[in-house]
């Protein structure tokens, strides 16, 4: 499919190419809608990209997921999206997001940045040298995942108030695949809930990590699948909802951090008919853009924490109007933020 063709077939504004061969820098910025103000996300940095349209469609799909993660938070922001193809081998990582710096620069404020997968504050401080479209600073409001997990655990809580009657995590059982930045935060916020918590990662001292300081049991993701509880918390990179987990999941609702929990639409549509409540992820991970969005505006921590909080209230919106409806969440989700932006 050609690259117009998946533009206008998906209803996004531009996608731009950007490299500098002193660097080496390869990135790529998906914009999709910017009606409510400049796109705002992250910058994800990998080196296993396995070809330029892999590295498009996954700024593109991560962009429109932007637009309707601030319009359903209430952000004055559109969607926008970086993906970086880092070199294979040895290369000056200062002197790359440097580059990429000018490269955000040169989008003239239609495009702001910030870590994602993949990038770090370090790198963020680098970007910041050349164009001041950057938030997630050091100083300023630093890593978002901890303010993106106070956002799920908070669409935990209205999960909770949905599917068992009361809105509270206490002596649940929640089982987190991916215990990264996020998933780890995820996790301290269930321990000091007084949840029953299950990790699994590739990372071994993450593991380790979790279960020392909060409690948690460590498994291999094939049990973590395989597992009776009550909340499945998918934390790692997309598609954990996919044609080979699905059908191993014995829980009553899906509640992550991740984008695209979903790998296909159908996915949502099965889960629903094994009655498996799916919260829309991008409803639930908000709270990392409410944060870096609180910095562009004038950083305040409590503001911050407290619009985050208030993602308990959409979650509690969506699910209630599922209920009244023959629409499963992430469609009356979908339908709430396209009202918005037709506003």
């Amino acid at each position: 499919m050609s690259y117009f063709t998946q533009l206008l077939e998906g209803g996004y504004e531009a996608v731009h190419l950007l490299s500098d061969s002193r660097t080496g820098l390869r990135a790529i910025v998906g914009m999709h809608n910017t009606r409510l103000g400049p796109g705002l996300g992250g910058t994800r940095a990998l080196a296993t990209y396995t070809s330029e349209e892999e590295a498009v469609a996954d700024a593109l799909r991560l962009a429109r997921g932007m637009t309707y993660k601030a319009a359903l938070a209430g952000l004055p922001h559109g969607g926008g999206k970086a993906v970086i193809m880092l070199p294979r081998g040895n290369f000056d990582r200062a002197k790359l997001f440097e580059s990429f710096g000018r490269a955000v620069e040169s989008l003239g404020g239609r495009y702001i940045t910030t870590e994602d997968s993949g990038t770090s504050t370090d790198d963020m401080e680098h970007v910041r040298k050349h164009t001041k479209h950057v938030v997630g600073l050091k100083e300023r409001s630093g890593d978002p995942s901890p303010v993106t997990a106070y956002g799920v655990a908070r669409a935990m809580e209205a999960t909770a108030k949905h599917v068992f009657g009361r809105p509270d995590l206490k002596g649940l059982r929640v089982t987190v695949l991916g215990v990264g930045h996020v998933g780890m935060y995820l996790v301290k916020e269930l321990h000091e809930r007084g949840a029953k918590v299950w990790v699994s990662d590739i990372n071994a001292a993450s593991v380790a990590h979790a279960v020392k300081e909060y409690g948690a049991t460590a498994v291999d993701a094939d049990t973590l699948h395989r597992m009776e509880a009550d909340v499945f918390a998918p934390c790692a990179l997309g598609g954990a909802i996919n044609d080979a987990t699905l059908p191993l999941l014995k829980v009553k609702a899906v509640c992550g951090a991740a984008n695209n929990q979903l790998l296909t639409m159908r996915h949502g549509e099965q889960l629903a008919g094994r009655g498996i409540l799916y919260v829309p992820d991008y409803a639930a991970n908000a709270g990392g853009l409410i944060n870096v969005a609180q910095e562009w505006a004038g950083y305040d921590r409590e503001k911050a924490y407290a619009r985050a909080s208030n993602i308990f209230d959409t979650i509690d919106t969506v699910l209630r109007r599922a209920k009244e409806s023959s629409l499963r969440p992430e469609q009356v989700a979908d339908r709430m933020v396209e009202e918005k932006l037709a506003a």
